[in-house]
């Protein structure tokens, strides 16, 4: 009985039609305008913003020439060793002498270079054919250095001649005195194999280092000259590093690559 006479008195009453009808609050038009602008924003950004990314691979300081594996020709034991790591050698330069049971023979440089790391000790037996030191290839004392970036197969074609290039060098620390800047300068064609990148450095272990994730591809970066710095190169500070760099110093790359539009990423 209730509602019916709810019901009865509601239809006796008049329609209230006079009266004005509010759609939405002050509150509400305030929430739709700024919902309305975000998404023009969203989609302005989206045709004509840009979305940069980099890609990281490790590297190495080299003068781009290569080394070479000094061997020794005959088996024996090591009764000296006359050149120093570090220190150029010209060719054919005395590198060791072995004892063999017909005499004394020495051991020299192949070609003109820096000695970069000296394996035989005073003392230590070699075999035909071992390894005893590894030399860099170096034309002129001023030859500059270069990087080389051993970048995964699958990404090496996002790489562009000429993208930026920072790298932060293991003996300096990047806090204080900044990233060597440069930029791409050729992008190998086809992939290193762990002997190939062992032959090119000298050391069969730089070669396992590199290629542990797979056969990557070697990337050559042009490093930026600043003559005003104690290294000789540009770096993200102003001064760099207060002392030179050496070459075979193990680096790590990071390379700036094109800017791309983020509606690109949906387009098949």
């Amino acid at each position: 009985m209730q509602f019916r006479q709810q019901a009865l008195s509601k239809l006796q009453s008049p329609e209230e039609i006079d009266l004005p009808v509010r759609f939405a609050r002050p509150q509400g038009w305030l929430v739709l305008i700024i919902t309305v602008a975000v998404v023009i924003g969203a989609a302005v950004w989206a045709v004509t913003g840009t979305v940069s990314s980099t890609l990281n691979a490790p590297a190495i300081l080299t003068h781009g020439q290569g080394s070479y594996l000094l061997q020794s020709p005959v088996a024996g034991q090591v009764t000296a060793v006359l050149a120093e790591e570090g220190s150029r050698v010209a060719a054919n330069t005395p590198v060791l002498k072995v004892r063999t049971a017909q005499g004394t023979t020495v051991v020299r440089a192949i070609a003109a270079g820096r000695l970069t790391t000296m394996v035989a000790t005073i003392g230590s037996v070699v075999t035909t054919g071992a390894d005893v030191a590894s030399v860099e290839r170096v034309a002129r004392p001023g030859d500059p250095l270069t990087a080389t970036l051993y970048v995964p197969a699958e990404s090496a074609a996002t790489v562009p001649v000429g993208a930026s290039v920072d790298l932060t060098v293991q003996s300096v620390p990047s806090q204080r005195y900044g990233v060597l800047r440069g930029r791409v300068q050729a992008v190998g064609r086809t992939t290193q194999t762990r002997q190939r990148i062992g032959a090119f450095l000298g050391s069969s272990q730089l070669g396992e280092q590199f290629s542990q994730h797979g056969q990557p591809v070697a990337v050559q970066v042009k490093l930026d000259r600043a003559p005003g710095t104690r290294s000789g190169y540009a770096w993200s500070t102003s001064d760099g590093p207060p002392f030179a760099i050496d070459s075979m110093t193990m680096a790590a790359g990071a390379v700036h690559l094109a800017a791309q539009h983020p509606i690109d990423w949906l387009l098949p």
